[in-house]
């Protein structure tokens, strides 16, 4: 199946100019037909790649041998370009069509912009990193950015100034890096913060700069076009053959939605230290171990443990008498508890300001939002936690070593601590329906036929995941014997 009449490919010397430089900033894009099975296969293939890069962007450190290592096994196992070389033509090709293919799936929401623009930008850092110093020239020449190397005999002359106004760099690594030649409006930032040497003008950027200047131009690029194809959703959503498919790609990483919360007030106050050994993520099990130590959590933290409770089940009336519970346990007064924080708490419920209904915060928003700082307990703690802290905790929560060792290498399929609670409880409860288990025995015959219809919701719903299930396990399979 053909999105027109007849395939209609570009000429060999078309491709060869296309595609000829390693690395792109996709301002252009693909004008050539291509087969729907192709584009398919294109879309779902780049999809793991991005994956890929997400996961090693959480379990190393970007740009270190493991990570690169990993990186380039799984670029190859997909038949993305991860060398350059003459070969790589129908590679780029892929590369280029493919991340057109997602700029429709990812543009829709906001959520979805800020995962897709943060993978794109962390492949492009790693893709730029193996660029030899003339071909990171020619790149930069070619997308107008007018940065050169400056000479050998100029870096000896300027060494000393080198060393002493750039961050990090000593005589020896002056030698073995290149500087460039920016003019200083371009690097606002570096001058702001003097760690560059300007002079007539210009600033002299050591190469682990100018990446990020580099970086920067191509997230503020890929935000712009990404508004732009938001504008063309509809005449594309209008294509019966497109919208299943783009749908499903964008669903691929943020899963259930958990703005709609079917359980509202059916887990209790007194469950929750208990659920929060059994079934809380680790984000939000040290959350809630560091508010009954201190009885008191930053902004940060309540939004990200208020919301992920609320998705659980607590209602507005259960929140607020939890919080005040344990903030009038140490310093807050009840009447400084409702003057101060009551407010923000039924915001978060839809019930003041705008009246948004706020949502759990995913895996996602949850490690590029608002990074903690010291004194607070919000954020990822396979992310932001340093690594032996990370062992401790693992080890003080009973984590066998084998399971610590494992954390590393493990491939994420959980995208959201919600999610992670409602598959706990699934497991615990045997397949049982969280609602119907956490009901208390003095009500169960009292609500017996209210229960016979939440039964045959659940299996309504089991029925239709597995459905959903089988169809994605025979389109990936598709995919993979393409």
């Amino acid at each position: 199946m053909q999105f027109m009449s007849r395939q209609k490919k570009l000429l060999p010397n078309s491709h060869t100019e296309l595609y000829g430089q390693c690395l792109q900033f996709y301002g252009q894009p693909p004008l050539e037909n291509i087969a729907l099975s192709e584009f398919e296969t294109f879309a779902v293939e780049r999809l793991k790649l991005l994956k890929t890069v997400e996961n090693l962007g959480v379990s190393y450190v970007k740009l270190s041998e493991q990570y690169t290592k990993k990186l380039d096994q799984e670029s190859k196992n997909l038949n993305f370009p991860y060398r350059s070389g003459p070969s790589e033509i129908e590679k780029r090709r892929k590369d280029h069509i493919s991340h057109f293919i997602l700029r429709l799936a990812y543009c829709q929401t906001e959520d979805l912009r800020r995962w897709f623009i943060q993978q794109e930008v962390d492949l492009f850092r790693y893709r730029f990193s193996y660029l030899s110093s003339k071909q990171k020239l020619e790149f930069l020449h070619k997308n107008n950015l007018q940065y050169d190397a400056i000479s050998v005999e100029e870096k000896k002359a300027l060494q000393d100034k080198l060393v002493n106004s750039s961050y990090a760099v000593s005589g020896i690594t002056v030698e073995d890096q290149d500087f460039y030649k920016v003019p200083f409006q371009d690097a606002l930032d570096l001058v702001r913060t003097r760690k560059v040497y300007l002079k007539a003008g210009y600033v002299y950027i050591p190469h682990q700069d100018i990446v990020t200047i580099i970086l920067n131009d191509f997230r503020t690029r890929l935000s712009k076009a990404l508004a732009l194809t938001a504008r063309s959703l509809p005449a594309v959503h209008s294509d019966e053959r497109l919208q299943p498919l783009l749908n499903h790609l964008s669903h691929a990483y943020v899963g259930q939605d958990y703005s709609i919360q079917k359980n509202v007030g059916k887990i209790s106050l007194e469950q929750i230290d208990s659920l929060s050994g059994k079934s809380f993520p680790l984000c939000m099990r040290q959350l809630h171990q560091a508010l009954r130590e201190n009885h008191h959590l930053r902004h940060g933290g309540r939004m990200q443990y208020g919301l992920f409770l609320k998705g659980i089940g607590l209602s507005l009336e259960q929140a607020l008498q939890f919080w005040r519970s344990e903030f009038i346990r140490g310093k807050v007064d009840a009447d400084k508890f409702d003057k101060a924080y009551a407010y923000s708490i039924r915001h978060m419920f839809g019930k003041e300001g705008k009246r948004t209904d706020y949502t759990p915060y995913s895996c996602m928003k949850v490690i590029l939002s608002n990074p903690p700082s010291q004194g607070d307990h919000h954020g990822c703690p396979f992310r932001h936690s340093d690594p032996e802290l990370l062992k401790q905790k693992l080890q003080f929560y009973k984590v066998s070593p084998s399971g610590i060792s494992q954390v590393g290498d493990i491939t994420f399929s959980l995208n959201h601590p919600n999610q992670y609670f409602v598959e706990s409880q699934k497991v615990l409860g045997g397949g049982k329906d969280i609602k119907r288990e956490m009901d208390t025995p003095q009500r169960s015959q009292e609500n017996s036929g209210r229960g016979s219809a939440a039964a045959r919701e659940a299996a309504a719903a089991a029925n239709a995941s597995q459905h959903l299930a089988e169809m994605t396990e025979e389109l990936d399979s598709f995919f993979q014997d393409a």
